[in-house]
């Protein structure tokens, strides 16, 4: 039930481009392909067992959880502002 000026079913709207925005990112962010058998990072051996369940990997597991982080804390948004900017 919208109100006022937005339409029936503004809110789901938004809600489901939200998430079609997250799934996109995060297929972006997939590799695919042949994988590399040292980090494109560090130059450390990428193990065999990382290569076979990851296909594409490009980095090793320390530096792939730093550029998780990195995306993580770049990433925060929301699209409809801060509270306190909408009563004000």
């Amino acid at each position: 039930m919208a109100g006022g000026w937005s339409r029936d079913g503004a809110v789901q709207d938004q809600i489901d481009q939200s998430i079609a925005d997250a799934v996109g990112r995060a297929r972006q962010t997939l590799a695919g392909g042949v994988g590399r058998s040292d980090c494109a990072i560090c130059g450390e051996a990428i193990p065999t067992a990382r290569r076979q369940a990851v296909p594409g990997v490009r980095h090793c597991v320390p530096c792939q959880e730093n550029r998780d982080t990195e995306v993580r804390i770049k990433s925060v948004s929301n699209r409809r502002g801060s509270k306190g900017s909408q009563l004000r």
